[in-house]
């Protein structure tokens, strides 16, 4: 994993030239937004919301966390791998993709590299010919989920590391073996780790080199730093966003990955509402206190009641959640693992389960075209929205309910495809004529869960303002818990 105390020295990164998905009509007379709009990868990427990491190399059979290179890649012999075991408990779960860490920062490579003898072709698993990251993306491709790769940057064993140009040349025939090699990627997940090679120096990473490499050979895939282009790092690793958290950045608020400082951290943590680039959070954190699986740490597995509160801090407030779940010595992950893993997506499946605002009554005191009435908003298709004809300022939604809900959870989305404008918003209950006001927020984004003690309304409105552009409210939904 990235640690904020190393940093490279490349220039500001160009923001990436994405295409853009079709929009929408506005009202008549209406100016388009000029805030910064999802391409239809990155649209496809947010809707997923969930993804597991997989940290596993030599580092899984040393106890380490950052191997120094100088493993023996014998060490590396999992008994019993089985990539279709973590896909079946990353589906289970609900989880839409996985990233796999097919080299981590000692350089040993899940894949039999041609450019390297520190591989799996040189250790006992499988006589030396086994393939790691075939078996993943197989493994994901047959259950249906998207399959990633993680390639640091930093590799403590090459002993071209720190000879700039050597290096990245060498860097980019890596990553053309693993874009060109293994079908379709949904995320290419890279860090600033920039500490010292064999040599004793530090390299300078070419990252536009490195991103026009994914761009031309992996097109739809999405690429991960602290930078962009596509995803940006939430600003720490314990898997929470910020509040407010806008999808918008500044490209020159993180000019390159492994920058550091309050500001850096204050820009990925709450991005930029007047930011000229799309480049959502994705919120990174282990299952355990540790990122390789370690006997020791079995029993400090989290609890659901944890997950929960993790879900809550990232998918609830619109930045994506990436979970940790490592494999163990065995090549498989660890059962306790699993079933916190699984109770997680019982608890989120248990709370969309019954939608009680479905069937309410919308209704809006802004004026609407049709095609953006209030109904919308309580259509579970996130292609169509509420939006008032008013291109700023505040919008209300009403829903009013044929006899009192009881509800806990109150889910808002954006229709993020023609951006992200909502600033602020309250929550209102009707209850005998009686309107109160049971929670404010700031941002909405692709997802808002908003937690409020037991509440009985007859109805319930949401108040949405916004100074950037249209409030288009695409879904409004009411969830009690078990």
């Amino acid at each position: 994993m990235r640690r904020r105390d190393f940093v490279t020295t490349l220039s500001a990164l160009a923001a990436t030239a994405a295409a853009r998905p079709a929009r929408a009509a506005l009202p008549s007379g209406a100016r388009r937004s000029p805030l910064a709009t999802p391409s239809r990868d990155q649209l496809l990427w947010q809707r997923r919301e969930r993804a597991l990491f997989l940290h596993f190399g030599v580092n899984t059979f040393t106890g380490r966390e950052w191997g120094d290179g100088t493993e023996d890649p014998r060490i590396f012999n999992p008994a019993n791998l089985d990539a279709r075991q973590w896909a079946r408990a990353a589906k289970a779960a609900g989880f839409a993709s996985v990233v796999l860490t097919a080299k981590h920062h000692d350089g040993f490579c899940l894949w039999p590299s041609a450019l390297t003898t520190h591989s799996v072709k040189s250790s006992p698993w499988k006589e030396g010919k086994g393939d790691v990251v075939r078996e993943f993306t197989d493994a994901c491709r047959a259950e249906g989920l998207g399959a990633g790769l993680y390639l640091s940057p930093w590799d403590r064993h090459e002993p071209s590391y720190g000879d700039t140009p050597r290096y990245n040349d060498y860097y980019e025939r890596q990553l053309t073996e693993l874009l060109t090699t293994y079908g379709p990627l949904t995320e290419v997940w890279f860090d600033g780790a920039n500490g010292e090679g064999p040599n004793g120096k530090k390299q300078q990473y070419d990252w536009p080199r490195v991103h026009a490499t994914v761009r031309r050979l992996q097109p739809h895939a999405l690429m991960f730093s602290d930078a962009g282009p596509d995803i940006r790092w939430i600003g720490n690793e314990s898997g929470t966003a910020g509040d407010p958290c806008w999808c918008a950045m500044d490209p020159a608020a993180v000019p390159y990955p492994g920058a550091d400082g309050p500001q850096i951290i204050s820009a990925l943590q709450h991005g930029d509402p007047h930011g000229t680039v799309w480049r959502p959070g994705e919120a990174d954190v282990s299952i355990r206190p540790g990122w390789f699986w370690r006997e020791s740490e079995n029993e400090k597995v989290r609890s659901a009641d944890n997950l929960e509160q993790l879900y809550l801090s990232s998918v609830g407030r619109g930045a994506n959640l990436l979970l940790n779940v490592p494999p163990s010595t065995n090549g498989t992950l660890h059962d306790r693992d699993v079933r916190a893993l699984a109770e997680l997506g019982e608890r989120v499946q248990r709370l969309y389960a019954h939608d009680l605002a479905a069937g309410a009554r919308a209704s809006s005191g802004e004026a609407t075209d049709r095609e953006h009435r209030p109904a919308l908003a309580i259509d579970p298709d996130l292609s169509t929205y509420f939006m008032p004809r008013k291109l700023v300022g505040e919008a209300s939604l009403h829903l009013q309910f044929e006899r009192p809900v009881t509800f806990d959870t109150v889910n808002l989305q954006e229709a993020i495809a023609e951006g992200q404008t909502i600033e602020s918003f309250e929550i209102r209950v009707t209850r005998a004529d009686t309107v109160t006001t049971i929670a404010t927020g700031t941002t909405v984004g692709n997802r808002r869960l908003v937690r409020v003690p037991d509440v009985t309304a007859d109805g319930v409105g949401i108040v949405a303002r916004s100074s950037l552009g249209p409030i288009r409210i695409a879904r409004v939904s009411l969830h009690k818990r078990d």
